[in-house]
């Protein structure tokens, strides 16, 4: 059985602007005889539809589940975001900083084997191999609002399980205050790593942290699709973190390594800009960056690029109710 979670702040799916389009997907898999609706293929990188009568016959090719919905409650209309969009328009520096190089130049990306080691002040340290991101935990579709330090925002449906879920299963010692995030360190494989200036001039690998309170919040979700699909590379595959009450450079891609610690541990941006790029980087609409407003976004949809399409952002990318208790009694100017 999978979990169906429901919070008010989230978006429902019936009121998504495309809906035809993404139901018709499941309806043509469902016609085809995979009884779960909500399909999750479970192969390479970004499998598609016709990916299905090529497979590793000792590995499921789908997972038939009835239930791979997330159908929280109340929230305003709200348009998804096509999936051209979301698989095109990128921020991930190991394959390049321009938006446009991260899908350009990750094709090829082998993503299976693949190992994500569990560590630190734990009482069951674990790794997950390829196939235990698919089958190890119960996986729900949620859509949730993806808002970019750099102003922009996107509404993605995402596949995955709760970070809550997997620090249950890792069963953390009485010390582990955070929890440390690695991406893989591969600099054959990712062009951004092994050229300092197509990478930005980040020292790699990238790092993230959570506080533990934070990786227990329900809302937490490692991810290992969208769109009814397995993750494209760019995207972070084959699984990456999404916090969506948090700026997205907190959702870190690609992870190889969460180690469970007991001081806050360094993250990326901090290291390279600590006066612009917060440990807690909560979406905060009264807190600009120092070279531009955070008060609005560019909803990304289906116009280009020259399509404003602006709107009021939300403190906490409007989940507050279920994660501002977290911060009661912080100084969230001081704490960005």
């Amino acid at each position: 059985m999978l979990i169906k979670s429901t919070h008010k702040n989230a978006t429902k799916e019936h009121q998504i602007t495309d809906e035809k389009i993404y139901y018709g997907r499941r309806e043509m898999l469902k016609n085809m005889g995979f009884l779960g609706v909500g399909t999750l293929l479970g192969g390479g990188a970004n499998a598609g539809v016709f990916d299905l009568f090529s497979r590793d016959e000792e590995r499921p090719s789908v997972f038939q589940r009835d239930d791979l919905t997330y159908k929280p409650e109340g929230q305003a209309l709200e348009e998804l975001t096509p999936e051209s969009k979301i698989i095109s328009h990128n921020n991930f520096y190991e394959f390049g900083a321009q938006k446009n190089q991260p899908a350009e130049l990750s094709q090829g990306f082998k993503v299976d084997p693949w190992k994500l080691a569990i560590s630190g002040e734990v009482e069951k340290p674990l790794i997950l191999d390829y196939d235990d991101l698919y089958s190890s935990f119960d996986l729900e579709e949620r859509i949730y609002r993806l808002r970019c330090v750099e102003a922009w925002s996107m509404v993605v449906p995402w596949i995955g399980f709760s970070l809550a879920d997997l620090v249950k299963k890792a069963k953390p010692t009485s010390k582990a205050n955070y929890l440390a995030f690695e991406t893989l360190y591969d600099p054959e494989q990712m062009i951004g790593q092994r050229n300092r200036r197509l990478g930005g001039g980040i020292n790699y690998p990238y790092l993230e942290g959570l506080r533990i309170d934070e990786a227990m919040n329900p809302l937490a979700l490692m991810s290992v699709g969208l769109y009814g699909k397995t993750l494209p590379p760019q995207n972070g595959a084959p699984i990456r973190l999404v916090v969506p009450w948090k700026y997205g450079f907190k959702s870190i891609k690609s992870v190889v390594g969460i180690k469970f610690v007991e001081k806050q541990p360094p993250t990326t941006w901090n290291i390279l800009a600590a006066n612009e790029y917060g440990f807690y980087a909560n979406v905060n609409p009264k807190v600009d960056h120092p070279r531009w407003s955070q008060a609005s976004e560019r909803r990304i949809t289906t116009g280009g690029i020259f399509d404003q399409n602006r709107i009021d952002t939300q403190p906490f990318n409007g989940y507050g109710e279920q994660v501002a208790s977290l911060y009661s009694g912080m100084n969230l100017r001081k704490y960005y």
